[in-house]
C-alpha cells in the first residue's frame, strides 16, 4: 500500500489511514416501517447533499450516462413514470393503472414476432401545476426523443417500436417490431419516454429545437409528476423542493428537502458531520465515507453492492498498436493482484471482478462456466511480454528491436475518487513487469467531453452500472459507439466492435423466457472475457449516509437510486 501512494500524483490522501484499517459493519438499508414520526404539526424538513453543481435537474434527458454525481437521486424527486424500480428489483406502477404483464393482458405476443404493451394512466395522475397528465403528453414525449435536431440523449427502444397509438387520454399502446423484454419500462425512468409536459414544451420543442435541452424548464422551471416540486433552484448552490400534495401515489410525508450542491469532498464532509441528513444518490466514495461513518453520531453509512471497474482498452486508432494484440492485454490482466486492488480501494467492501456480471446476479449458474479467469501470475504475464519480442534491460523495462521503451497511457477520470485511488496500483503492478505508464487525468471540466473522452490512446479506467436492464448492456452494442460518424452521440463505454457481442446482446433484448435469455448473456461474456474487450478488475460499493432521525430511507442500489420510496420518507420524533 506504501508503494502505491508514493508514485500515483492522482492519490487521494484524505483518510486513506482510517479507510484501509476500518472494519466494514454488515452493508443494509435504513431502518423501516413503525418508526414513531413528528406529530407536532411543525413542517417536517431534512438537509440532502450531492457533490457536484447541476445546470439541470434532468440528466436523463440532458447529459444521460452518470457524470453528475448525485442528480440521479433528485430527478426521482421530482420525476414519475408510469412504473418504477423498487429495491427488490420488481417493477411497480407509479401514474399507470398497471404494469403490462402477459397475465394481465396488457402485454400481447403475436405469431409474427411483434408484440403489443398497452398502460391506462391513472385518471388522477397530474402534473405539479394542476394540468392533468395525459397519453397525449406520451405521445408528445415519444415525439420530442426521436427528433434528431432535438439532440436529446438517444434511447434504443425507439428503434424497436412501429408505433404508438392512443385510443383515450388515458391510454397509450405501443407496437413493437420485436419482442422486447424491458418493454414495460417504457415511459418511465432510466428508459425512453420519462413523461413531458406538452403544455409547457410544445412550442420549444418546434420553434427553438436546438435549445430544448438547455430550457430553463430543466432546472428552476421544472414541473414534473413526482413526489416533490421544485420550489427554488440556485445555480451552485441548492435546490428546495417541497412536497406535491397531489402526488400519485400519496403526499409525501417530509414537507420539504433542501438538496445542496457541494463539489468539494472536505466541504462535503463538514456538511454531513454539520447536519446534513442523507447523501442523495451517486455521490460519495468510501474513502470519504468511512471517516464520517466513524465520527458521525447522528447518523450512520449504509453500504450496498454496486457498479463495477474495468480498464478499457482501445480498439480504434490504438498507442501503442501491440495494445491489440489479445496476448498483450491478457498479459497485462494477469500483472494484476484484483483481490487486494479491491480489497484496498473499498476497505473490505469490494471484490475482484471476472466479468461484467457479478455473482449476485439471477440465473448466475447459467453464466458462470462461460466465463473465462485470470489470475494473477506476474511472472507469467511478464514471460508472455517477452514472447511477443520484446526484451527487459537493466532498468526493468521491456523494449522493442528498435530500442523504444514499451509504455501504456492510463487515463483517469479524477471526478471518481474510485478511479484516483485504482490508478497508482496498477501502474505499479505493471510496471513491475516492465510495461512503463503515463498516468493521465481526466479533469473534472471533461469528463462530458465524449469527443475527448472517448480518444484516449492506450487505456482508461472506468466505473460503470453492471445492472441486467438491458438500457446498461446495450452500451456495449457496435450501434453504439462513440465515432466522427455519429457525433460521438452514442452511449457506447468501450470502443470494442465485433458481430458476435451484437448478435448476443440482440438475443439477449428480445428473449423472454429467462434461462433462454441469460444463455445469450452468456454468450456475450464468453466473448467478452476471451477477448478482453474490457479488462475486468472488482465490483465496488457505494455508501450512503443517512441521519438517525430519517426513517424509511434506502441506500442507493445498481437499479434504482434511494427516491424510489421518496413519499414514505418521515423523520423520528
Amino acid at each position: 500500500m506504501k508503494r502505491w501512494s508514493q508514485i500515483g500524483f492522482l492519490w487521494l490522501v484524505s483518510g486513506l489511514i482510517l479507510a484501509a484499517c476500518a472494519t466494514p459493519p454488515t452493508p443494509g438499508t435504513a431502518q423501516s416501517g413503525d418508526q414513531q414520526t413528528s406529530g407536532s404539526g411543525a413542517p417536517k424538513r431534512i438537509t440532502a447533499a450531492i457533490r457536484a453543481q447541476p445546470v439541470s435537474l434532468v440528466q436523463q434527458r440532458t447529459q444521460r450516462g452518470g457524470a453528475v454525481r448525485g442528480i440521479d437521486g433528485i430527478e426521482e424527486l421530482a420525476q414519475a413514470g408510469l412504473s418504477y424500480l423498487k429495491a427488490d428489483g420488481t417493477r411497480a406502477v407509479q401514474l399507470a393503472e398497471a404494469v403490462p404483464t402477459i397475465e394481465n393482458g396488457l402485454w400481447k405476443l403475436f405469431p409474427d414476432g411483434r408484440m403489443e404493451t398497452t398502460w391506462r394512466i391513472k385518471p388522477a395522475a397530474r402534473w405539479h401545476d394542476g394540468t392533468p397528465m395525459t397519453s397525449q403528453d406520451l405521445l408528445f414525449t415519444a415525439e420530442v426523443e426521436q427528433d434528431k435536431e432535438v439532440e436529446l440523449a438517444p434511447y434504443t427502444e425507439w428503434e424497436l417500436i412501429e408505433a404508438i397509438t392512443a385510443p383515450d387520454a388515458n391510454t397509450v399502446t405501443v407496437t413493437w417490431k420485436r419482442p422486447y423484454i424491458e418493454a414495460d419500462g417504457l415511459f418511465s425512468y432510466r428508459s425512453a419516454g420519462l413523461p413531458m409536459p406538452k403544455h409547457l414544451l410544445e412550442g420549444t420543442a418546434t420553434e427553438d429545437k436546438a435549445n430544448f435541452a438547455g430550457h430553463l424548464y430543466w432546472s428552476e422551471e421544472f414541473v414534473g409528476t413526482g413526489a416533490f416540486k421544485v420550489r427554488e433552484w440556485v445555480r451552485d448552490s441548492h435546490v428546495a423542493l417541497r412536497a406535491y400534495d397531489d402526488y400519485i401515489l400519496g403526499r409525501p410525508r417530509i414537507d420539504e428537502i433542501v438538496v445542496k450542491f457541494i463539489p468539494d469532498n472536505n466541504t462535503l464532509m463538514a456538511n454531513v458531520l454539520a447536519g446534513v441528513d442523507l447523501t442523495l444518490g451517486k455521490t460519495i466514495s468510501l474513502d470519504i465515507a468511512l471517516p464520517i461513518r466513524d465520527q458521525w453520531k447522528e447518523g450512520r453509512m449504509l453500504a450496498l453492492p454496486q457498479n463495477w471497474t474495468p480498464i478499457h482498452p482501445q480498439f480504434i486508432d490504438t498507442d501503442p498498436p501491440i495494445i491489440l494484440d489479445l496476448r498483450f492485454r491478457r498479459a497485462l490482466l494477469y500483472a494484476l493482484d484484483r483481490q487486494q486492488l479491491a480489497e484496498f480501494v473499498f476497505s473490505g467492501y469490494g471484490s475482484m471482478a471476472h466479468s461484467y456480471v457479478g455473482p449476485d446476479a439471477p440465473f448466475y449458474e447459467v453464466v458462470e462456466p462461460s466465463i473465462v479467469r485470470y489470475e494473477y501470475d506476474p511472472r507469467r504475464a511478464a514471460q508472455m511480454i517477452e514472447g511477443l519480442g520484446y526484451n527487459r534491460r537493466a532498468d526493468g523495462f521491456f523494449y522493442d528491436s528498435a530500442g523504444k521503451k514499451l509504455a501504456v497511457e492510463l487515463r483517469v477520470p479524477l471526478q471518481n475518487d474510485i478511479h484516483a485511488k485504482t490508478a497508482a496500483p496498477i501502474a505499479d503492478y505493471w510496471q513491475r513487469v516492465g510495461v512503463a505508464v503515463d498516468q493521465v487525468g481526466i479533469p473534472i471540466q471533461r469528463a462530458t467531453d465524449r469527443e475527448y473522452r472517448s480518444q484516449f490512446p492506450g487505456f482508461e479506467i472506468v466505473e460503470r452500472r453492471n445492472s441486467l436492464l438491458i438500457g446498461e448492456l446495450w452500451r456495449m452494442h457496435s450501434s453504439e459507439t462513440l465515432l466522427v460518424e455519429n457525433r460521438f452521440r452514442g452511449s457506447g463505454t468501450t470502443r470494442y466492435r465485433h458481430p458476435e457481442v451484437d448478435a448476443a446482446l440482440e438475443r439477449y433484448a428480445s428473449t423472454i423466457p429467462m434461462p433462454e435469455r441469460m444463455q445469450a448473456l452468456a454468450a456475450m461474456v464468453h466473448h467478452q472475457t476471451e477477448n478482453l474487450s474490457q479488462l475486468p478488475i472488482f465490483y465496488g460499493a457505494d455508501p450512503t449516509m443517512i441521519s438517525n432521525r430519517l426513517v424509511n430511507a434506502t441506500a442507493r442500489g445498481d437499479a434504482f437510486t434511494q427516491a424510489w420510496n421518496a413519499h414514505e420518507w418521515d423523520i423520528r420524533q
